[in-house]
């Protein structure tokens, strides 16, 4: 198999994995360690992966991937978290769903649920949740953004500050190893922000492929977050964070 046909698969498994590894490519592919190594030189020389001891992660930036890919990367994990997260959400509850695909795959999920008020700046989320008869919804104001249907601006975090919630369920673009939240819009940081001040709980939802990204605006820290939900365990020290601050890691069963 030649170089030119390795690439977009390197690439399309460092979407999913969120990163590749030299030894995991080479037996992928049934090439030589050197083989992978010159590849993925290549692929970080023009910028589309960069280099980490034993392999390479998808390249940190001032601005996040395109939605539809997002909504297609680690799509049956999303699922998977998804169903987790609604499984701690109760009925009758007051409840805010943020900007994301995987806060989107968490409105699927409460479907069945009864008797809710979900407050959301994301018109996909309202979208979905308009199937569900028993489900009272009320949408932000702001400005769309209409790469994803969010809401964001002075207006939405106006919105938010009218209410105190039971539950908020937002997500992120990034989270690093010291804990910190990222994101890549700071309108959307704001929003965030506003929602964990206005929520008696938090969960963020987040799969396993934030812990390799990197984006440039700081939300908060997991300090602040009632429970992580993801689908794989973040690295032992962070593990020990979350034990610290009181932060539950949630992975699906």
């Amino acid at each position: 198999m030649s170089q030119t046909f390795r690439y977009p698969e390197i690439l399309e498994i460092a979407r999913r994995d969120g990163k590749v590894t030299v030894d995991g490519l080479a037996r992928h592919f049934g090439v030589t360690l050197q083989t992978i190594r010159r590849d993925l030189s290549e692929l970080a020389d023009a910028g589309r992966l960069e280099r980490v001891h034993g392999g390479a992660v998808l390249p940190s930036g001032t601005t996040n991937i395109g939605y539809e890919e997002r909504r297609a990367l680690n799509a049956d994990a999303k699922v998977a978290i998804a169903r987790t997260c609604a499984g701690a959400i109760p009925d009758g509850v007051s409840l805010f769903i943020g900007i994301g695909t995987s806060a989107e795959a968490v409105a699927s999920s409460l479907l069945d649920h009864r008797g809710l008020l979900v407050v959301t700046n994301n018109m996909n989320v309202a979208n979905i949740l308009v199937a569900n008869p028993d489900c009272e919804i009320v949408v932000t104001g702001g400005q769309l953004r209409r790469s994803d249907g969010g809401l964001v601006g002075n207006m939405a975090v106006a919105t938010i500050a009218q209410f105190k919630f039971d539950l908020a369920v937002i997500g992120c673009s990034a989270l690093d190893r010291d804990g910190d939240i990222l994101d890549f819009d700071i309108q959307e940081v704001s929003v965030s922000q506003t929602i964990l001040r206005h929520a008696r709980r938090s969960f963020l939802v987040a799969d396993h492929s934030k812990f390799s990204r990197s984006a440039p605006a700081r939300i908060d820290s997991l300090s602040a977050i009632d429970t992580l939900f993801t689908d794989r365990a973040p690295a032992a020290p962070l593990v020990r964070k979350c034990e610290t601050w009181g932060t539950t890691i949630a992975l699906p069963q």
